[in-house]
């Protein structure tokens, strides 16, 4: 057992001390890109100011071949390459791979002073956290970095949805989680191909018109349903609970993006502070669901205004609002705010300036 007193001390001599909040920046995409891939690091000076995180991946996707390759591109776009105020994280290989503990080295000691995050693959429980945990703390000590590097797992497995809470826990340097839906689905046994989203053969059937033979299909309408509502609620609870970020992951679909919209938007509402965009085109549908509507903006602004301290209840366009809902408008407009203060057309669109 570990002391409470303990938790926010180093983990090795010389490195930073661990963070005691969560910094809450602009979230709405993680873009992902193979850096083992010269013609993409070429393009990642114009994509980054387009993104609020840039991830290279050394993981799923990149060949065995690859793998040094891709590590050896992460570090020279940490580098080299100046991305402004867009975070840099990095997707490693998973702790089980014969390449984990090479790229975990070579990103803190080459480019730890730049990189904000580290995603880690098919995280099954706190124990593999806190090997985590303790080998940033080695590296970091020894690289002599100022600010310690964040983790990021992905839920891939049933057994890492039901430890999910331990997992949000098990360190101070959680930033957050993603779903990861297809290898998770793999293990579930679930029976779809697909890389997240919906699955027509999911659904719901409207009951039979009355005097209709009830074996009868035909003129019963059908409404496909959300695979993923359960764990995604469930995530978004447990990385509330410990103040940390859950994220929605890729969706493979990348033609489909009015379904892919979809599933960004139930994320959204859900909890979720953004997902992966695995395609250029999937940057502005991220963009424009985890971005609120202005008009909503505008409408939980009045809210806020109209409850002056925040208590009892009032009467605004025939709806009640009350104390439940000033925090709801709180949320929206916290979001909002943060997001002016990096995209002007937003703070335009909100009706307040980037400082505001």
């Amino acid at each position: 057992m570990r002391s409470p007193k303990d938790f926010f001390r180093p983990l090795a001599l010389g490195a930073p001390d661990p963070v005691r909040e969560i910094p809450v920046r602009p979230s709405r995409m993680i873009h992902f890109f193979p850096p083992s891939v010269e013609k993409m690091r070429a393009k990642v000076p114009d994509i980054a100011p387009t993104v609020d995180i840039l991830l290279g991946n050394l993981e799923d996707g990149v060949p065995a071949s690859d793998k040094e390759a891709a590590r050896a591109g992460m570090v020279e776009v940490g580098r080299n390459v100046d991305i402004g105020d867009t975070q840099l994280w990095s997707r490693v290989n998973s702790l089980d791979s014969p390449w984990f503990l090479d790229d975990v080295t070579a990103l803190v000691s080459e480019i730890g002073h730049n990189l904000d995050v580290i995603m880690v693959p098919k995280v099954e429980g706190p124990e593999d956290i806190h090997y985590v945990d303790r080998l940033l703390a080695q590296l970091e000590a020894k690289a002599e970095l100022a600010q310690p590097i964040l983790v990021h797992a992905i839920l891939e497995t049933a057994r890492g949805v039901a430890n999910v809470e331990e997992i949000c826990g098990a360190s101070p340097r959680m930033q957050g989680l993603s779903l990861g839906p297809a290898d998770l689905a793999a293990n579930r046994r679930m029976k779809t191909t697909r890389v997240g989203g919906g699955h027509p053969g999911y659904l719901v059937r409207d009951d039979p018109a009355e005097g209709a033979e009830p074996a009868q299909a035909e003129g019963r309408a059908t409404h496909q349903q959300d695979l993923w509502h359960y764990t995604i609620a469930r995530m978004v609870d447990a990385c509330v609970m410990h103040g940390i970020l859950p994220f929605y992951g890729p969706f493979g679909d990348i033609a489909d993006t009015v379904a892919c919209e979809d599933q960004f938007r139930n994320a959204y509402l859900l909890g979720c502070v953004g997902a992966w965009s695995l395609h250029p085109v999937q940057i502005g549908v991220a963009k424009k669901v985890f971005s609120p509507d202005p008009a909503e903006v505008a409408h939980a602004t009045r809210v806020i205004e109209a409850m002056g301290d925040g208590t009892g209840a009032i009467m605004l366009d025939g709806k009640m609002e009350d104390d439940a809902s000033v925090k709801q408008c709180r949320v929206v407009v916290e979001l909002a705010k943060s997001l002016a203060q990096r995209d002007h057309e937003l703070a335009s669109a909100y009706g307040f300036g980037a400082t505001s």
